[in-house]
């Protein structure tokens, strides 16, 4: 029988583990040449929107096929399908409908990179940005390093203190609105960089040594978040889909900087082809860009475990 599940069936962090995991396994099965994934294909509709579609699944013992779709048209209420098939016998195995698949998705591989490319010793989160991608980056955070403290910075001091809040009750662990960029990172083992700004918002003096960044805001040369001293300092630069950072319409921003051809696949540090950081003082970076086949190896393994 084929599983349907909505938002409300997923909400909250209980299932982070879960999707860290099966992130983690369709990211060893990419770096075996078991993947598929292209880049995303967006389909115009003039004077409307989009709708977006990213394809793929795993390959393997246990293949896994399907695809998500999210709109971006104007004046509504977006939403996301996502739908798994298993592609050794063409049963659907499910739909999940809503917007936190993708969020937790997103937030896994974020989570990976964290597990593979932090220090082990990591305590301390400094998070930029207070939307849902910031609180699932720090559920992924707690749920791979033993996190005691996280301070969180945002432009608005009601979404920030309401961030702490949340995080705070939902987490388990301390979590303290901070009153500038600098005060959120500069001790932090872990920087979680989640805005929509179009200008640099955290730079390398900001940070300490041996801190690991993930950033998840604007990324191209006309906009992003990150300066690109903290990608000069960064001695381990990974993301999930090079592919994916080529098939931008706007170049990536590190197209240009001298650093691109650095970049590594986040799969080949978790198949152990690469390292994640060399050692406890270098500052290590990922570019998440949303590995497409990932939401469906979440998803499947969500089904999974009900």
């Amino acid at each position: 029988m084929t599983i349907i599940l909505k938002d409300e069936d997923l909400q909250g962090y209980a299932c982070m583990g879960v999707a860290i995991d099966a992130v983690e396994k369709a990211l060893v099965a990419r770096a075996r040449g078991e993947g598929v994934s292209p880049p995303r294909h967006h389909v115009a509709f003039p004077g409307r929107g989009d709708l977006v579609f990213t394809v793929g699944g795993v390959l393997g013992e246990q293949p896994l096929a399907g695809f998500r779709v999210y709109d971006t048209f104007e004046g509504a209420e977006h939403t996301q399908i996502v739908a798994v098939w298993s592609a050794d016998d063409a049963e659907l195995k499910g739909l999940i409908l809503g917007r936190w698949l993708g969020a937790i998705r997103t937030g896994a591989i974020g989570g990976v990179a964290i597990r593979h490319m932090s220090s082990p010793d990591a305590r301390v989160v400094g998070v930029v940005g207070s939307g849902q991608q910031a609180r699932t980056q720090l559920a992924a955070a707690v749920a791979v390093r033993d996190i005691t403290l996280a301070r969180v910075f945002s432009r608005d001091e009601a979404h920030r203190a309401e961030f702490a809040e949340e995080m705070q009750r939902e987490l388990g662990i301390e979590v303290r609105p901070a009153g500038s960029v600098q005060e959120a990172v500069a001790d932090a083992d872990i920087v979680l960089c989640a805005t929509s700004s179009p200008e640099p918002v955290v730079s390398a003096a900001d940070l300490k040594p041996g801190v690991h960044v993930n950033t998840l805001g604007p990324k191209d040369v006309d906009a992003h978040e990150l300066a690109l001293d903290v990608v000069e300092v960064a001695r381990v630069i990974a993301t999930d889909s090079r592919e994916q950072t080529h098939a931008y319409a706007v170049p990536f921003f590190l197209e240009g900087s001298g650093h691109e051809q650095r970049m590594i696949e986040l799969s080949d540090i978790v198949a152990g082809k690469a390292p994640g950081r060399k050692a406890a003082e270098d500052t290590t970076l990922f570019c998440s860009v949303g590995l497409a086949g990932t939401e469906v190896a979440v998803a499947s393994a969500i089904f999974d475990n009900l």
